[in-house]
This record gives structure tokens, sequence and C-alpha cells, in this order.
């Protein structure tokens, strides 16, 4: 276990220099291939050209650095798709489709992390309430954005915003991943997996019919 009383570095921009570079490590060990389970604490610091006491005095243990990873991906494509607005001008379903293109390729940049991320969620309670809490505050804001339009009449108001807001955040989280981490990268494979995605969200949710 760290000790609690290593001195940490007193200069915030050290500080985050130095977090990115293990972060980075981490990221390019993933890349080629090491499964995150058997990656050790050493070899991180090595990959980072940084001493493994360094490690600790910026990540408690390997679990709050995926933790930070994870947050990193979803922060991300989070904040990509909070820049649509369902009732903006325009033709909202094409800007949709433009998101889910750019989130999709935020999903293949961070697959390794995703791979990781399901490898340890599976007997890591921790990690696994952390992923949920991020797609519970995106359900969160999918819910309002749809109770605004229902309020407006651009959405039934017979749709359940909650129930419907659920589905197509998670439904959504996990068909990115699934096609991120098992389809070859290809412009008119993503194209078509976005467009389908988009119209998903669009006619099943923000505009269905009454």
């Amino acid at each position: 276990m760290p000790s609690i009383t290593r001195r940490r570095p007193r200069n915030p921009d050290e500080r985050a220099a130095v977090e990115a570079r293990v972060l980075a490590a981490t990221e390019r060990l993933l890349q080629e291939g090491a499964r995150f389970t058997d990656l050790g604490v050493q070899r991180i610091a090595a990959e980072a050209g940084v001493a493994r006491s360094t490690f600790y005095t910026h990540f408690r243990d390997k679990t709050e650095l995926l933790m930070r990873l994870a947050g990193t991906m979803q922060e991300t494509s989070f904040d990509r798709i909070r820049e649509w607005e369902p009732g903006g001008p325009g033709d909202q379903l094409e800007m949709l489709t433009q998101v889910f293109t750019d989130v999709i390729r935020i999903y293949r940049t961070y697959a390794p992390v995703l791979t990781a991320i399901t490898e340890v969620a599976a007997y890591d309670e921790v990690v696994r309430e952390y992923w949920a809490a991020g797609l519970e505050q995106f359900v969160a804001r999918t819910v309002e954005a749809i109770r605004a339009e229902q309020e407006a009449g651009r959405t039934p108001a017979t749709l359940d915003a909650e129930t419907a807001s659920r589905l197509i955040v998670y439904g959504g989280d996990r068909f990115l991943a699934h096609h991120a981490s098992t389809t070859p990268a290809d412009p008119d494979a993503d194209a078509t997996a976005a467009r389908e995605l988009a119209r998903t969200w669009w006619y099943g949710a923000y505009r269905r019919p009454a």
C-alpha cells in the first residue's frame, strides 16, 4: 500500500504533465495488445519514464488509473453529443448522424480502453459502478432534452422519457462499443452505423410518430 505521507508534487503543471504521461503510456500498452489485468504498475511506470513510487503519488492504484481513462473517454464522447440540440435549426437528423460519426471515431480511438473496462468491470464493482454512473448522467441529460421536446409539442406526450432515454443511451453505448471493437475500420461501415443509430434515436424517441 502506498504511503500516505509520500510527498506530492507542489507544481500543478508538473503534476498534470506526469499524470498525462502515465495515462498516455497506459493507452500505448493497451494499443499494443497488453491486457490491463496483466499490466503491472512497474511496467506502466517504466513506459511512462517515471519511478514506480511516482505512480503512487498520482494514482491510488490501477483501478483509479483505469477510471481516469474511462472518464476521459466518456467526457470526450458525451461532450460531442451535448453539442447537438434536437430542437435547433437545420436538419437535426443529419446533424445527429454527423455527431455519431464523430463518436464512432472516438470509440475506435479508445477501443483498447473499452476492452479494459469490460475486462475489469466483470470482477471489479468500483469500475462497473463508475462507468454506469457516467451513463446515468447522460441518461438524465437525455430525459431533460426529451421532456423539453414534449413540452414544445415535437415529441409525443405518450413517450416515457426516462425509459426511452435509458434505452437509447445504454443501447447506444453497447452498440458503439461492439461496433468499434469488432468491425474493421471502414468509412462506409462507420457511416452506416452512425446513420442507423441516429435514426433509431430520432424516430424511436425524439420524433416518434404519435
